[in-house]
């Protein structure tokens, strides 16, 4: 059985370790990548916003084609 993810069932250390362990390495190994991801999180993580609230939202922003966060171009891929 999974554990619950959301605020109300986690502590503020235990959302950091969820958004850490979820992302992957945060520090980010190129400018603008994974530092722009985390961000996003940083209200689940306060205890704000749950997870689905997020991810909906931004989900939403990319299917309408609304204008994000901007961050520069990832070397990562080439």
């Amino acid at each position: 059985m999974s554990r619950s993810i959301r605020i109300a069932d986690t502590t503020r250390e235990e959302r950091e370790q969820i958004v850490a362990e979820s992302i992957g390495n945060i520090s980010g190994l190129c400018d603008g990548c994974s530092p722009g991801i985390a961000e996003m999180y940083q209200d689940y993580i306060d205890g704000r916003k749950e997870l689905r609230e997020i991810n909906a939202a931004f989900q939403a922003r990319y299917m309408s084609g609304a204008e994000g966060p901007e961050h520069s171009s990832c070397m990562m891929g080439e």
